[in-house]
């Protein structure tokens, strides 16, 4: 199957792995789950995460500070890998993985239950660095697109897989209070040329955000909302985690 198939509008939560731990990954990924989340995006940390804002740079930072590795997450989800049920994404760079070695990293994310990777400073036209190994092992290579794609946009709607990325304003991650409506014109767009869905990320925080983009697109990707909750409550987030995402959930429907 080339694109993932959601029934409904689609709600993806980001979290970076290992922040605060790697224990409390485990049990937010079992919780988003069960909360509703229908993807799961999970960061690998590195040291230059240049899409990131300041909320998402920092959880990256404190995992890494706690000694976090590829390996070490590559494990953790080997261990809850029957226990879920949904796709998994890992956002992570090229350089990691050129670093891993990529047939290396595309092998594990198979062994691990990983579906589909993310590679945000991989422009599309240099996809065939990864593409070859990541079909290899039937790992979905996700591609990003902005309101700046216009040009390139039929080329990348007709070869994506998984689902598209569309980034909702030009910058980096992070929560903010007014998001652009030209993505509406460009998922239009997307539309007539391929039946991919269409994922709305960078941004979106609250509710109200999230059914306004959820009304233009299949759902709703939310990173900088759900790592500040991690960043305030620690061990104790995947409650806060939790009650998040069924708000959130509910307004998309």
């Amino acid at each position: 199957m080339k694109h993932f198939n959601f029934k409904n509008k689609a709600f993806i939560p980001f979290i970076t792995a290992g922040d605060p731990d790697i224990e409390t990954t485990k049990e937010l990924i079992i919780t988003m789950q069960k909360a509703g989340a229908d993807l799961i995006e999970i960061g690998i940390p590195f040291s230059d995460p240049v899409a990131e804002g300041l909320t998402i740079q920092q959880s990256t930072l404190r995992a890494l500070t706690k000694g976090i590795t590829t390996d070490d997450i590559f494990e953790m989800l080997k261990s809850i890998k029957d226990k879920i049920t949904i796709p998994i994404a890992l956002m992570t760079y090229i350089n990691p993985i050129f670093t891993y070695g990529t047939e290396k990293f595309m092998k594990h994310c198979k062994e691990v239950g990983v579906s589909a990777v993310i590679v945000p400073d991989m422009p599309f036209e240099e996809k065939n660095e990864i593409y070859d190994e990541c079909k290899a092992q039937d790992i979905k290579l996700i591609s990003l697109i902005a309101i700046t794609s216009k040009e390139r946009l039929e080329k990348i709607a007709k070869e994506a897989e998984g689902f598209l990325y569309c980034v909702s304003s030009l910058g980096v991650t992070g929560v903010r209070s007014n998001l652009t409506n030209d993505i509406g014109q460009i998922i239009k767009q997307v539309k007539s040329y391929s039946d991919v869905p269409c994922m709305i990320g960078f941004g979106i925080s609250t509710p109200e955000q999230a059914k306004q983009m959820s009304e233009i697109s299949d759902g709703v990707i939310v990173g900088s909302a759900i790592v500040k909750i991690i960043e305030k409550y620690g061990i104790n987030s995947p409650k806060h985690v939790e009650e998040y995402i069924r708000v959130m959930k509910n307004a998309i429907q």
